[in-house]
């Protein structure tokens, strides 16, 4: 075998394809009628369907590039503070676009503002706020911009109301939302790995203490969840995607890089088993209560995914056949949005699907058209610099 590159152009494919397939699996929770396999299993259910894959997948791919990330800017020449801050500041504003659309499930009727209305202004404030502007803009007209999406998502904070009007409720983290979680995870990881130096043995260590975090909190050794890290699920899997970054960049352009794709089958095939034999004592396979043996078999899914990436992108150089989903991968959180956007004007508009697209397998190719809808349009915004900068 031909040596292994040290660029990964498999990681963008592997982030276009776990976002396409989010996008989708998002869209096809609403379908009725269809194989049950494709859904999300619900909490009282041992076992997970091809949904409960998607999120984990790109927990680990957070955790894939987030080494090459941070060693790119120590050599840009970035100090360690100014790394941190990238962290905290990338880390806080997932956290607040997450407990914004977290509180959309609450949102009352009763509300000066209509559901759709508020769904919409607060990603346009996300795109303002967030926004990757040109260096040639003015400093003072971006303060200007970026001032106005603060304005406007604190306006949106004021206005939001949950409950009835006899009893009101305002914002409140009941949970932090898929970006708020990935914002946690992130934060978490990417410090042990700046302090650490991405020290191999290091991030092993951390790993080892998330997955332990996880078991205790599944086994009744402690029922209270830690801050930051919470039960350790999340903080796993991305550890996970950083340990196999790591090992990939020691190994790859060496002499010993022809073992790699047999290591990495061996490591994937080894957390899945490890899953499959934990699952008795660990409350079973479950993605919505995150239990260990959910996590180790994702985990072990997902490294077996980056290898077949490896192998088709970086090897058999087949990264054209992933072009029409390519800024899925390269303008990944726009992406995310792009379908707030899309829901908020079908509420706002009662725009509808016929009933021979909301059930069955004509719902499942709406779906899917859909993922390719928001990928299409995040191509043509790419074109006209409109993406977030995170």
């Amino acid at each position: 075998m031909n040596l292994l590159p040290k660029r990964l152009k498999s990681i963008d494919v592997f982030r276009a394809v776990t976002m396409f397939l989010m996008i989708f699996v998002n869209d096809v929770d609403g379908v009725q009628k269809i194989p049950e396999w494709i859904k999300h299993v619900d909490s009282h259910t041992d076992g997970m369907g091809f949904a409960d894959v998607i999120f984990p997948a790109f927990l680990f791919i957070v955790g894939l590039s987030l080494p090459f990330a941070i060693r790119h800017r120590i050599n840009k020449g970035d100090s360690v503070q100014q790394i941190a801050l990238y962290i905290f500041s990338r880390s806080l504003a997932l956290l607040i676009m997450g407990l914004f659309q977290v509180n959309l499930d609450n949102y009352s009727k009763a509300s000066i503002l209509s559901k759709g209305l508020w769904m919409l202004l607060i990603t346009i404030s996300f795109f303002i706020i967030w926004l990757d502007y040109s260096p040639e803009m003015p400093k003072a007209k971006k303060n200007i911009c970026v001032g106005a999406g603060i304005t406007l998502l604190a306006l949106m904070a004021i206005l939001y109301r949950s409950g009835d009007p006899a009893n009101p409720g305002w914002m409140h983290a009941s949970w932090w939302g898929i970006l708020g979680i990935i914002g946690w995870a992130y934060l978490v990881c990417a410090i042990v790995f700046l302090l650490s130096k991405g020290n191999f043995n290091i991030l092993l260590i951390a790993f080892v203490a998330f997955v332990a975090i996880n078991i205790c909190a599944h086994t009744g050794i402690f029922t209270k969840r830690l801050w930051v890290v919470n039960d350790g699920s999340s903080a796993s899997l991305v550890m996970a995607g950083a340990l196999i970054s790591s090992l990939y960049t020691k190994i790859a352009g060496t002499k010993n890089d022809g073992g790699l794709l047999w290591l990495l089958a061996i490591c994937g095939t080894a957390m899945i088993a490890l899953g499959f034999i934990v699952r008795p004592y660990v409350g079973g396979i479950s993605k919505i209560h995150s239990t260990p043996a959910w996590v180790f078999i994702c985990t072990g899914i997902s490294i077996l995914a980056f290898e077949f990436f490896i192998w088709l992108v970086d090897i058999k150089g087949k990264e054209k056949w992933f072009s029409f989903i390519s800024p899925a991968g390269t303008s990944t959180l726009t992406c995310y949005l792009i379908p707030y956007i899309l829901f908020a004007i079908f509420r706002m508009t009662g725009f509808t699907y016929p009933v021979f697209l909301k059930e069955g397998a004509g719902g499942i190719i709406r779906s899917f058209v859909m993922a390719f809808i928001v990928s299409w349009l995040v191509g043509l915004m790419e074109k006209r610099r409109i993406r977030l900068k995170l």
